[in-house]
């Protein structure tokens, strides 16, 4: 699990890398305005497919399934395989064509303003990703049950390429408007989308596996990965989900030189609460906080499935409970300090990595409010993606879609109260506020039916990892003061992160190490000599 988790942290790390230097190629280009709102909600619909597939229901449902099969008959699987590819492409074909003639009918006929127009223009260009992202998602899942993680981790690298390609191709090559730059962006979400595709097939051929159309539908393997997979789609996805309900009510409620500063409700007059823009800031935000969620949380959670999958399926219930017994651990140790380094560096992050060209200052304490609030959920974030596997592993996706649905129509209310009060800020809170709501029901169910030693050590590791992180935060904020003469430019903000980022990462291995923290082992791949750090809550 360890090397799993190691390799994948590399590739992701280089993914997410490119991702930071894609969105400051879009706030260089396009600012927190109304239109980058525009391209947000326009991208959030493939997009999400990405993270509804890529990193959760497709795989989710697909492993463990897999895994049965490969422990039966490797031909059978192979079949299995194929067919699950093939039916999926048609599924997906028939809801992009639907979506594609819906969003047609609004254009046409009901849509008013051109900002919305632009945006459905660019819905449609990249609905059809929707497809191709889906397809990379199953084939992934192939891989990963082979123990083969590079090629899966690798595929979001080529998409942030062709974005950051294409944005700078057509703005400083070419020399386009940004009303115009943005339908190439598009078309490049389109390209990459196929050699992500080819990046899969490729070590797929050197295992021999071939993906060619298949119909098994009638075998009670397919069956039962299509059963999974509808519940899984909102159980392992409710972050995601709550991140488009937070930019679809930001985008609704927000005012502009467009639609005015007031809205009409029942014959009175209401002030918008938030300007636009306001989906930007979010998305800017929402940006920051998954990078550690992306390289540290998701590539835990991606490492540690077929690993669950594979002790389920061997019905080996000892071993599948030390596994998520680590996997609760873990998230602890990784979640903790990067929720103080987040709130502590939000500032002088989005300042350096943002702050230039189109995006205004004004728009980095915005931004920066909404990251911290954002940066309050990470540990319910991390132990979404480990709790929701832990269920998917035995085959079990109902619980996790019950208590996702209860998370999303919380979420939605909170959203619709906080935004009169907070603004972007409050739809962050929201979303912080229902990961947890999940987490707490999810650990209480798992208590109860793998007993409680999953929960062995857990304790330990928490007062561990809350000391190294609190020893962290309190360097962290003496460097801070040390360095808050130094001006709020560029140079200086930079050398702000340039000391704390080192210095919190030092300071909470050290404080780990020498408190003999076990999970310091996903950093060094050793393991701790001393046992009774898990075995001190039996």
């Amino acid at each position: 699990m360890v090397k799993g988790f190691r390799q994948i942290v590399s590739l992701t790390m280089v993914s997410r890398i490119l991702g930071l230097l894609r969105e400051m190629a879009f706030a260089f280009f396009f600012g927190a305005s109304g239109m980058m709102d525009g391209w947000v909600i326009a991208f959030k619909i493939p997009n999400l497919a990405r993270r509804l597939f890529g990193e959760g229901a497709a795989s989710a449902s697909f492993i463990p399934v897999y895994n049965e099969q490969l422990h039966k008959d490797k031909e059978t699987a192979k079949k299995l395989a194929c067919t699950v590819v093939t039916v999926v492409f048609l599924i997906l074909l028939a809801i992009v064509v639907i979506g594609l003639t819906i969003t047609f009918v609004y254009y046409k006929f009901y849509s008013v303003h051109q900002s919305n127009k632009m945006m459905l223009e660019l819905m449609s260009i990249m609905m059809p990703y929707t497809i191709m992202i889906c397809i990379v998602a199953i084939l992934a899942g192939i891989l990963q049950s082979h123990k083969h993680f590079a090629a899966p981790a690798a595929a979001p690298i080529i998409l942030n390429i062709f974005i950051i390609g294409a944005l700078c191709t057509t703005g400083w090559l070419f020399g386009m408007e940004a009303t115009r730059q943005v339908y190439f962006i598009a078309i490049a979400v389109l390209t990459a989308g196929l050699v992500q595709i080819i990046m899969q097939l490729a070590p797929l051929h050197k295992m021999g596996i071939a993906i060619v159309p298949a119909w098994q539908v009638r075998s009670d393997a397919f069956k039962k990965i299509i059963c999974l997979m509808g519940p899984m789609i909102l159980g392992l996805t409710v972050t995601q989900i709550n991140t488009l309900a937070d930019d679809v009510i930001a985008r609704c409620l927000s005012g502009s030189l467009e639609k005015g500063e007031f809205f009409v409700w029942f014959g009175s007059q209401i002030k918008y609460p938030v300007w636009e823009g306001a989906v930007s800031q979010l998305y800017y935000s929402q940006r920051l906080y998954q990078f550690p969620l992306g390289v540290l949380g998701i590539s835990l959670a991606t490492a540690i499935f077929p690993v669950m999958s594979a002790d389920a399926a061997r019905g080996d219930f000892a071993s599948l409970k030390k596994t998520i017994s680590k996997g609760i651990r873990g998230t602890v140790f990784i979640a903790f300090p990067a929720t103080i380094g987040l709130i502590l560096v939000a500032r002088p992050l989005v300042a350096v990595i943002f702050e230039r060209g189109e995006f205004t200052s004004d728009s980095t304490l915005l931004v920066a409010s909404t990251l911290c609030f954002y940066a309050i959920g990470l540990t319910g974030f991390f132990a979404q993606q480990i709790l929701t596997r832990a269920f998917y592993s035995v085959q079990d996706s109902k619980l996790p879609a019950i208590t996702a649905t209860i998370a999303v129509v919380i979420n939605i209310i909170l959203n619709l109260i906080l935004i009169w009060y907070m603004g972007t800020a409050g739809l962050a809170l929201s979303t912080a506020v229902c990961s947890y709501i999940q987490v707490l029901i999810l650990l209480a169910v798992l208590g109860k039916r793998f007993d409680n030693s999953i929960f062995n050590g857990l304790f330990t590791v928490i007062i561990k990892s809350a000391l190294a992180a609190g020893i962290m935060a309190v360097a962290a904020v003496a460097a801070l003061k040390l360095l808050q003469p130094l001006p709020t430019t560029l140079i200086y903000d930079s050398i702000r992160l340039f000391v704390l980022v080192p210095l919190s990462a030092t300071v909470y291995f050290f404080v780990s190490k020498f408190l003999h923290n076990e999970m310091i082992t996903l950093i060094t791949g050793q393991n701790e000599t001393k046992p009774s750090d898990s075995e001190s809550d039996n």
